[in-house]
């Protein structure tokens, strides 16, 4: 450890619209933690609601779709060794409880927070990190790729929840990162037909390039009054992903089922939808959240992306953003001027005096 850097940058929020790149302590590993060299890290949409929309915690730093190298480790880690590379996986539940029994560790009844404790991101260029929660990755998958595991672990708990089977057909709300790639493990699967509806002309082009079978404007759909809750679409769909957490996507969701059909609610946000009741009763529509991951969530994302069924050079944007660069990515992801997955590198661009994403 005497050869680690005593600070590093970071992208520190400091309140909205107010992302600046500071020199932190490198934090040492203690009891049972890791210390891990931040490779790459992506920009989630719930880091622009944190750090764009004011959600955030001033002084912190964001992160969690990270891929990194062990460069450290605390004295009674015993699993992990220097030079292994690695995602930082789910935290871990206490594994004794109803629910985590039943194999769905999303919802242990003794988790106290819906993120880690003392959470510590990747925007930066080392993060600790509890040795339990750290998860392999294969062989000749490089690390960019394998920071795309934690949102496709996302995207496949919500296909686990949707009980979608082969022969089904599906409709996605929104064909951002986890939107994107809910289609792209849905081809790798061989279940569809598969719609997207997306209003972004970039995102609706990078839908058709991965597959989906029709690709529409949310102009196009079709909802009823509220007198007429047994007319049923003609472009109705088995399962509706909503990834896009707005109120109007899940309402319009709604309107585009078939009789006992399920939508399931993916992406979150603030905007809360009427809901006709009517529809669900007498169609006995199922709705249902879906919160991070299966069990085995991580193993089956890192296992797809090593298979080579997840098109990756699709689904990540092709330049890599530098920390002083977070701030202007996460607008151009906000308003659909980048379509893919934004790719943080944790590095500063050379020259580099203010940070790009520090507001004036």
């Amino acid at each position: 450890m005497s050869d680690l850097p005593e600070t590093m940058p970071a992208a520190v929020y400091r309140g909205p619209d107010d992302l600046v790149v500071e020199e932190r302590p490198v934090r040492q590993p203690g009891p049972g933690q890791v210390l891990v060299e931040v490779d790459h890290c992506g920009i989630c949409g719930s880091d622009i609601h944190l750090m764009l929309q004011g959600w955030g915690k001033p002084g912190r730093i964001e992160g969690h779709e990270w891929a990194g190298t062990v460069v450290a480790l605390g004295d009674d880690v015993k699993e992990w060794v220097v030079g292994d590379t690695v995602v930082g996986g789910p935290s871990p539940r206490c594994g004794t409880c109803r629910r985590c029994r039943e194999g769905k560790p999303s919802q242990c009844e003794n988790r106290s927070k819906s993120v880690h404790d003392e959470f510590e991101g990747a925007f930066a260029r080392f993060i600790r990190a509890g040795a339990a929660s750290l998860v392999r990755v294969p062989d000749g998958l490089s690390s960019r790729d394998a920071a795309l595991a934690e949102p496709l672990a996302v995207a496949l708990h919500g296909i686990t929840r949707s009980g979608v089977a082969s022969g089904d057909s599906v409709m996605i709300f929104g064909a951002g990162p986890i939107g994107a790639l809910s289609l792209a493990a849905l081809r790798a699967k061989g279940i569809g037909p598969v719609t997207v509806v997306e209003p972004g002309e970039q995102r609706r082009r990078l839908a058709a390039e991965i597959g989906a079978d029709d690709v529409i404007h949310p102009s196009e759909l079709v909802t009823f009054p509220r007198w007429e809750p047994e007319r049923i679409s003609e472009r109705a769909v088995d399962v509706v992903l909503e990834c896009s957490g707005y109120g109007s996507a899940i309402e319009a969701g709604i309107h585009q089922l078939k009789r006992g059909g399920t939508l399931v609610l993916v992406g979150a946000g603030m905007d809360t939808p009427p809901l006709d009741t009517n529809r669900m009763l007498l169609n006995e529509l199922q709705i249902c959240g879906s919160f991070v991951y299966d069990f085995d969530g991580f193993a089956k994302a890192l296992e797809l992306l090593a298979s080579g069924a997840i098109p990756t050079r699709l689904l990540i944007e092709p330049e890599d953003v530098t920390l002083d660069g977070i701030y202007t990515a996460m607008q151009s992801l906000a308003s659909g001027g980048l379509a893919g997955k934004a790719m943080v590198v944790p590095r500063v661009s050379s020259g580099h005096e203010q940070p790009e994403g520090h507001a004036p």
